[in-house]
Protein backbone atom coordinates (compact mmCIF):
# COMPACT_ATOMS: atom_id res chain seq x y z
CA UNK A 1 0.00 0.00 0.00
CA UNK A 2 2.82 2.34 0.63
CA UNK A 3 4.60 1.83 -2.50
CA UNK A 4 0.88 2.39 -4.24
CA UNK A 5 0.29 5.62 -2.71
CA UNK A 6 3.74 7.01 -2.87
CA UNK A 7 3.74 6.07 -6.89
CA UNK A 8 0.61 7.22 -7.99
CA UNK A 9 -1.16 9.06 -5.58
CA UNK A 10 1.29 11.15 -4.43
CA UNK A 11 2.67 12.46 -7.78
CA UNK A 12 -1.09 13.33 -8.88
CA UNK A 13 -1.43 15.25 -5.64
CA UNK A 14 2.02 16.93 -6.03
CA UNK A 15 0.73 18.35 -9.05
CA UNK A 16 -2.06 20.56 -6.76
CA UNK A 17 0.55 21.68 -4.14
CA UNK A 18 -0.26 18.59 -1.91
CA UNK A 19 1.52 16.11 -0.05
CA UNK A 20 0.58 12.66 0.57
CA UNK A 21 2.70 10.46 3.37
CA UNK A 22 1.54 6.90 4.23
CA UNK A 23 1.60 6.31 7.96
CA UNK A 24 -0.22 3.04 8.41
CA UNK A 25 -2.36 0.20 7.38
CA UNK A 26 -4.82 -1.77 10.01
CA UNK A 27 -7.33 -3.97 8.40
CA UNK A 28 -9.23 -2.39 6.10
CA UNK A 29 -7.81 1.70 7.04
CA UNK A 30 -5.28 3.30 5.81
CA UNK A 31 -3.95 5.93 7.43
CA UNK A 32 -2.13 9.20 5.70
CA UNK A 33 -0.50 12.23 6.60
CA UNK A 34 -1.85 15.14 4.57
CA UNK A 35 0.54 18.79 3.98
CA UNK A 36 0.53 21.29 1.68
CA UNK A 37 -2.56 22.46 0.00
CA UNK A 38 -4.21 19.29 1.36
CA UNK A 39 -4.26 20.62 4.80
CA UNK A 40 -6.27 23.28 4.04
CA UNK A 41 -8.40 22.14 1.33
CA UNK A 42 -11.84 22.16 1.42
CA UNK A 43 -12.52 18.82 -0.67
CA UNK A 44 -10.39 16.59 1.10
CA UNK A 45 -13.35 14.20 1.82
CA UNK A 46 -14.06 13.90 -1.77
CA UNK A 47 -10.35 13.38 -2.24
CA UNK A 48 -10.09 10.30 0.24
CA UNK A 49 -12.89 9.14 -1.57
CA UNK A 50 -11.11 9.35 -4.92
CA UNK A 51 -8.04 7.48 -2.87
CA UNK A 52 -10.90 4.87 -2.09
CA UNK A 53 -11.86 4.51 -5.42
CA UNK A 54 -8.34 3.96 -6.69
CA UNK A 55 -6.85 1.99 -4.60
CA UNK A 56 -10.37 -0.70 -5.26
CA UNK A 57 -9.97 -0.22 -8.82
CA UNK A 58 -6.33 -1.13 -9.36
CA UNK A 59 -5.42 -3.28 -5.97
CA UNK A 60 -9.31 -4.76 -5.93
CA UNK A 61 -9.02 -3.98 -2.38
CA UNK A 62 -11.92 -2.08 -0.40
CA UNK A 63 -10.13 0.07 2.21
CA UNK A 64 -11.23 3.13 4.22
CA UNK A 65 -8.63 6.02 3.72
CA UNK A 66 -8.28 7.93 7.06
CA UNK A 67 -6.54 11.46 6.37
CA UNK A 68 -4.44 13.85 9.20
CA UNK A 69 -4.01 17.22 8.40
CA UNK A 70 -0.71 18.86 9.09
CA UNK A 71 -0.62 22.09 8.89
CA UNK A 72 2.32 24.55 7.77
CA UNK A 73 4.92 24.64 10.49
CA UNK A 74 4.20 28.02 10.56
CA UNK A 75 0.49 27.55 10.83
CA UNK A 76 1.17 25.12 14.16
CA UNK A 77 0.04 26.31 17.39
Amino acid sequence: MEKYINEYIRPRLQGDGGEITFVAENGNEVTVLLQGECSKCLILDRCLKWIEERIEADLDRKVRVIGIRKKPYFQDT
